[in-house]
């Protein structure tokens, strides 16, 4: 016995046959599959679903597609409406419907005839995914016959042997002339193509048609297409003025590409069950829908819908499969804005007795402005993340902060927290205490705030409370924001500094 000069790795009696060589059609896999020329052809359409009748089988593509509606939320899924003009036939038929969504949810899907209702019942529906792959389909051959192709060097030629495949975890397990062989064996060519792969998701009805051709509608639930909201805030030199634009980023992530898409997106906090429901027919014919989608207008439309707000673009968009798309969203000039300087406590604080000073506590700048018509806002703005620009002397602008904003309604102001001050900072002591019973105290305090800016700054002392409250004393008015808060607004010099005292009693249960 000795070792085959093919490389195979496996042992040969001397002067056995190289078996038979094969002329491989198809690129192959572990470097490469070849499927022959069977597999090489187009896909054919799925099976039918079993049935006792015989159903003709049907395909629908991409291609098909009059209209696709996209209604994106902000939660990761998405509803998908899309018509399609069929040549269906008439009897039993088994429609296989490819280009859906690779996360299709199945108990969502709906279909139905939109040029004949009573044309068009639904016997059945599949959901198929189990996707033709290199690795799905050396699965179906696991304890199968396959052919191997390696090229020999000495010979020029590929040499091509038979082969059980015996295994595929972490990798194809082979039994070719009596050893077992793992790794990189060659390029693997197989009889056919298993009937039960296929080239993407495919949904497949049993339908019972009454007419020959039909334009349907199928509307579903998808997971992995999901948008947020970005904006760029641009400050003026002088803090007070600010330019908005808000932008959309849309993130497909579904497996499916649509092209001349309507696209709608919806803001809001929408609870979910499992499984969810089936989405109810469209409320207006597909020709209406697409007519609106071809507006000329570029921006959003925003109206009301239940509790939630929804932004309809005003031109049809590509949304295609794995690609982030951005949409302008807003803009607005000149807005009215305001910076603070805010030095919080310890909401604990007075209920013992302190034993130590707050040194050179760091102060938190915000910005804050009204989403107001009279600002030159008033758009219900989606939860997103606010970046704030600001030039510098030679006219660059830089990266100054941001933050997370929730929902926002018109008319509601929003606060961003920048980030920390550098040249505004402050001391904060107990200057006294005494217990006045159980859970209840009273306690004096002293704040020091120095501003090594060369400009004044102003500086809201911000006193956080657990408990009931009542400020007995201090040396600047004070504010009562809410129930569990009061504040000092505190007016800075330029290389300056301001005390604040004040005596607070507190009942804290």
């Amino acid at each position: 016995m000795t070792e085959s000069t093919a490389g195979w790795g496996v042992r040969e009696p001397r002067g056995a046959s190289r078996g038979r060589r094969e002329k491989t059609l198809c690129a192959g896999i572990f470097p490469l599959i070849a499927l022959g020329a069977l597999a090489c052809s187009s896909t054919p359409p799925p099976a039918a679903p079993s049935t006792d009748i015989a159903a003709t089988a049907r395909r629908s593509v991409a291609a098909d597609r009059e209209h696709v509606a996209l209604t994106v939320y902000n939660s990761n899924f998405a509803l998908v409406r899309e018509a399609r003009r069929l040549s269906l036939g008439t009897g039993r038929v088994a429609l296989a419907y490819e280009d859906v969504s690779a996360h299709v949810q199945p108990a969502t899907v709906h279909l139905r005839s939109l040029d004949a209702p009573d044309g068009l019942s639904v016997l059945e529906q599949n959901y198929r995914y189990d996707l033709l792959t290199p690795e799905t389909l050396l699965e179906k051959y696991v304890g199968r016959r396959v052919k191997i192709a390696r090229y020999n060097e000495k010979l020029g030629t590929d040499e091509v042997k038979d082969a059980e495949l015996l295994g595929m975890q972490n990798g194809p397990v082979l039994r070719i002339d009596g050893e077992v062989v793992t790794g990189n064996a060659g390029r693997f060519i197989f009889p056919e193509l298993p009937g039960n792969l296929l080239a993407r998701p495919t949904l497949v009805w049993l339908l019972e048609s009454a007419r020959e051709n039909q334009k349907v509608e199928l509307s579903y639930l998808t997971a992995n297409l999901s948008w947020s909201a970005d904006y760029v805030l641009v400050l003026d030199p002088s803090d007070t003025k600010a330019d908005l634009s808000g932008w959309v980023t849309l993130d497909n992530q579904s497996g499916t590409s649509f092209t001349n898409a309507q696209l709608s997106l919806v803001a809001g906090e929408v609870q979910r069950v499992t499984p969810p429901p089936p989405p109810p027919p469209m409320p207006m014919p597909m020709e209406e829908a697409a007519q609106d989608a071809r507006q000329t207008s570029a921006s959003f439309r925003q109206e009301a819908l239940f509790e939630y707000h929804l932004y309809t673009l005003q031109r049809p968009a590509d949304v295609l499969d794995k690609e982030q798309k951005q949409v302008s969203l807003l803009e607005a000039h000149g807005i009215d804005v305001k910076k603070k300087l805010v030095l919080h406590n310890n909401e604990y604080a007075f209920q013992s007795q302190s034993h130590g000073d707050t040194k050179n506590q760091k102060l938190s700048a915000y910005l804050v402005f009204e989403n107001s018509e009279q600002n030159r806002l008033g758009m219900p703005l989606p939860a997103g993340i606010v970046r704030v620009y600001k030039a510098d002397q030679g006219g660059a602008q830089q990266f100054v902060g941001e933050d997370r904003i929730e929902h926002t309604p018109r008319d509601e102001k929003l606060e961003i927290k920048l980030g920390e001050a550098f040249d505004v900072v402050g001391d904060r002591r107990q200057t006294t205490w005494r217990s006045l019973g159980k859970c209840s105290g009273e306690s004096a305090w002293q704040v020091d705030l120095r501003n090594h800016k060369d400009a004044a700054a102003r500086v809201e002392v911000l006193e956080t409370v657990s408990g009931e409250y009542q400020v007995v004393e201090s040396s600047h008015p004070v504010l009562r924001p809410d129930a569990k808060s009061f504040t000092f607004e505190v007016d800075v010099p330029a290389r300056g500094a301001v005390q604040v005292t004040y005596r607070v009693r507190v009942r804290w249960c």
